[in-house]
C-alpha cells in the first residue's frame, strides 16, 4: 500500500498552483505602458530586491553564500538566459499581449527542453513522443497565428519575443545543468537574480528605456512579484519537491497556464475565443504527455535538475 501524499507537501504545492498562475497577471500590470514602469527597469529592480532578500535568508540559515571564482561564471551566464533572456522577453511582450496568452505560449517550455535534449544526448525520439511534440507545436501555432500574420506589428514582435523565453529559460537552465555549483537552492536563485540585475539595466540603457514613474498598481504588482513570486513560491517549489514525488509536483506545468487564462479572463476582462481554447488544450496536451514520457524513461536517463523544471517566470 503506497504511503499517503504529505500534506506539507501539498500545501506548498497548492502555493506553488496559485502564486506562480498569477505572475503572468502581476507582470501585465506592471508594464502597462499607462502605469509609468518600463519593463527592463520593472525587472532590474525586482532582481535587486529578490537578490538580496534570498541571500540573507540563505546567510541567516547558515549554508554557504559565497561562489567560488569558478562558480561565477555559469552563475552569470545562467541567471542572464534565466532572466533577463527568459523573464525580460515575457515582460516586454507583456506590455502588447494579455497575461493568459502569454502563460500559455511561454508554457511549451517543457516541448522546447525536450527537443534541446533530445540534441544534446543524440536521443531517437519514439513515435509516440514525436507526435506529443507535434501536438505542441500545432498549439503554439494555432495561438499565434492571429499575431503572426500581421507582420511588423508589435503583437507580431511580442509573440516572437514569447517563442524565444522558454527557449532561453531551457539554454540556462540547461547551461547551469551541465555546469552544477555546489550551492544550495536559494542561494543558486539569488545569484541568478543579483547577474540578471546588471544584464536587465543594460539593455534597459541600451533600448533607451524613460526614467520610470510608477502608479500605485505598478509598484503593487511588482511586490507582489518579489515577495510571492520571486521568494514565496520559490521556497514553496523547493518544498514540495523534497516532500512529494516529483511528477506530482510537475503537474504545475499543466496547471498553471490554464489557472493564468482563466484569471486573465476574471481579473483583467482577457477574451477567451474557440481558438484560445483550442491552442491551450494542445499545449497542455503535450506538456501533459511530454512528462508522462518522461516519467516512464526515468530509469537510467539523465534527470531534470531543479532549474531546469522551474517555469520561465518561475521564482
Amino acid at each position: 500500500m503506497s504511503e499517503p501524499l504529505s500534506r506539507k507537501g501539498l500545501f506548498h504545492l497548492f502555493v506553488v498552483y496559485t502564486v506562480w498562475s498569477t505572475t503572468y497577471l502581476a507582470m501585465r500590470v506592471g508594464v502597462n505602458p499607462a502605469n509609468g514602469f518600463p519593463p527592463f527597469a520593472f525587472g532590474a529592480l525586482r532582481m535587486a530586491v529578490a537578490a538580496s532578500i534570498l541571500l540573507v535568508m540563505a546567510r541567516l540559515q547558515g549554508v554557504r553564500t559565497k561562489p567560488t571564482r569558478a562558480e561565477i561564471v555559469p552563475l552569470v551566464v545562467a541567471g542572464n538566459l534565466l532572466w533577463c533572456g527568459g523573464n525580460g522577453l515575457v515582460l516586454w511582450a507583456e506590455q502588447y499581449v494579455p497575461s493568459g496568452f502569454s502563460c500559455l505560449i511561454v508554457s511549451a517550455a517543457p516541448i522546447w527542453a525536450t527537443l534541446i535534449e533530445l540534441c544534446l544526448y543524440k536521443k531517437r525520439p519514439s513515435t509516440a513522443l514525436v507526435a506529443s511534440l507535434l501536438v505542441g507545436f500545432a498549439g503554439v501555432a494555432v495561438l499565434s497565428a492571429p499575431s503572426l500574420g500581421s507582420r511588423g506589428s508589435t503583437d507580431f514582435l511580442a509573440v516572437v519575443a514569447l517563442v524565444l523565453s522558454p527557449l532561453c529559460w531551457v539554454l540556462g537552465s540547461v547551461f547551469q545543468a551541465r555546469r552544477p555549483v555546489n550551492l544550495a537552492p536559494q542561494v543558486m536563485s539569488g545569484y541568478h537574480h543579483l547577474a540578471a540585475l546588471f544584464g536587465f539595466l543594460i539593455v534597459s540603457l541600451a533600448l533607451g528605456e524613460p526614467a520610470p514613474h510608477p502608479s500605485l498598481s505598478a509598484w503593487t504588482a511588482w511586490g507582489y512579484l518579489v515577495i510571492f513570486g520571486s521568494v514565496g513560491a520559490f521556497t514553496s517549489y523547493v518544498v514540495a519537491l523534497r516532500l512529494l514525488p516529483i511528477n506530482i509536483v510537475m503537474t504545475y506545468a499543466y496547471v498553471n497556464p490554464v489557472l493564468a487564462l482563466f484569471l486573465g479572463w476574471l481579473l483583467l476582462n482577457e477574451s477567451i475565443t474557440p481558438r484560445t481554447l483550442l491552442g491551450a488544450g494542445l499545449v497542455v496536451l503535450s506538456v501533459c504527455a511530454i512528462f508522462h514520457f518522461r516519467q516512464r524513461k526515468k530509469a537510467g536517463a539523465p534527470q531534470l535538475s531543479e532549474a531546469e523544471s522551474v517555469p520561465v517566470d518561475g521564482v
